[in-house]
């Protein structure tokens, strides 16, 4: 299985464009509206270098499909003790490998698995890119994605359109803003004790 990703394109890519990702993220730190809107609420204690709890608004209006897996997934208490295992500073910060992604033990795959539920379709918007936008990660195929999500440091027009949006953070970027980056000659891999989320839950 292909890695699961945020964009298209092998790692010696990612490492290409991370350095001018960071500095368009910089550049581009304008953020979507902090307020919660009538979805679930999405709870990350995030452990590690980062700690404190981070808030995700879900839209179902804009994923039903994915935002009712994640939900389902979270409930079930899958992404407790998943790291976050790729993290490019000024781009975004990727988890949810409830496969191969767990903390304390190998973590050599993570973004390589999938939960197992059955695969997403597409379900995309026209919601843009922005700092603290939640995507859902995904292979080249559109209809790929499954568990893993990543979160928005800066803005990524090229990302507009391609992938699904399921919500955005209303509490907690600044604990985002101090997850432990990756390597950026591996593109963003964290291979040394990723930061993790130690607890995941669901408020109506």
């Amino acid at each position: 299985m292909s890695d699961r990703i945020f964009m298209t394109g092998g790692l010696a890519a990612l490492a290409s464009i991370a350095a001018a990702w960071w500095l368009f993220g910089q550049l581009s730190q304008s953020s979507v509206s902090d307020a919660d809107g009538p979805g679930p609420n999405l709870v990350i204690e995030v452990a590690g270098q980062a700690n404190g709890t981070v808030v995700v608004d879900l839209q179902p209006e804009l994923a039903p499909r994915n935002v009712a897996q994640v939900v389902e997934l979270a409930k079930g208490g899958l992404y407790n003790g998943v790291v976050f295992h790729r993290v490019i500073d000024g781009f975004m910060a990727q988890t949810g490998d409830v496969q191969y992604g767990r903390s304390g033990g190998d973590t050599s795959q993570a973004g390589m698995g999938n939960s197992d539920l059955p695969d997403l379709p597409a379900e995309f918007s026209k919601v843009q890119f922005e700092r603290g936008v939640v995507g859902m990660a995904r292979t080249n195929s559109p209809d790929s994605a499954n568990s893993q999500f990543f979160i928005m440091f800066g803005s990524a027009p090229h990302l507009n359109g391609e992938y699904t949006v399921i919500g955005h953070v209303i509490s907690g970027m600044e604990v985002v803003d101090k997850i432990k980056r990756g390597e950026v000659n591996l593109g963003g891999a964290v291979t040394d004790k990723p930061d993790v989320m130690a607890r995941v839950s669901v408020t109506e």
